[in-house]
């Protein structure tokens, strides 16, 4: 009797998707936007899923915007819109935030960020978490991201679920650590900060 993962391992490789929908790469998996089906079968176009929610755009511009004024600006680049970032023998990948250390990138080619960034900053999956590709979901997903940016070098990945209002904080070389919205959350020395004041102070409220 065929698997609900077997079955959608057939679905997936009858249908013919555009590399224009690949969200990220990591290792031998390949991950589409979430909905990417809905625009293979003519029932939405690339634009209706590549955009972020209303709260995810919100919660990233409102993290974004306070560090702009915490972080030294001499120092560290922070990017923001998906900024691409290539890991070799891994793939690319995309971040919601990032913040990087200008000495590790002497010039800008125009290309996806090869660097390690210090920090990354992810609100929410984007991608479709499919049975074939991560059998236990999205946890499995942001595992897997994570340790892949870990072992690139990168200092600290943080997620924050806009659904349960769950921060997941992993520190290279420390316990990985899952607290709440409510609670402060050290970015990187000298910047801290709380999502859910962040969020009343800008009255936006879900």
């Amino acid at each position: 009797m065929a698997t609900d993962a077997t079955i959608e391992t057939t679905r997936r490789r009858h249908l013919k998707v555009p590399d224009s929908l690949i969200y990220e790469v990591l290792g031998r998996r390949t991950l589409y936007y979430k909905g990417y089906k809905d625009v293979v079968t003519g029932l939405k176009t690339p634009e209706d899923i590549m955009g972020c929610s209303d709260i995810q755009a919100l919660v990233v511009s409102t993290l974004h915007g306070h560090l702009y004024g915490l972080i030294d600006r001499k120092t560290y680049w922070l990017t923001t819109n998906e900024s691409g970032l290539t890991i070799p023998e891994v793939g690319r990948l995309a971040n919601d935030i990032a913040i990087f250390n200008r000495e590790s990138i002497p010039e800008l080619r125009g290309k996806y960020f090869r660097t390690p960034p210090k920090v990354v900053i992810e609100v929410d999956v984007k991608a479709d978490i499919s049975l074939d590709v991560y059998p236990a979901g999205e946890q499995d997903y942001v595992f897997d991201k994570t340790d892949k940016l870990l072992d690139f070098g990168v200092e600290r990945v943080i997620w924050f679920t806009t659904k349960s209002k769950k921060t997941f904080i992993a520190t290279k070389g420390e316990k990985w650590v899952v607290q709440t919205w409510d609670d402060d959350v050290l970015i990187m020395d000298g910047c801290v900060l709380n999502l859910t004041q962040l969020l009343h102070e800008e009255g936006i409220l879900f």
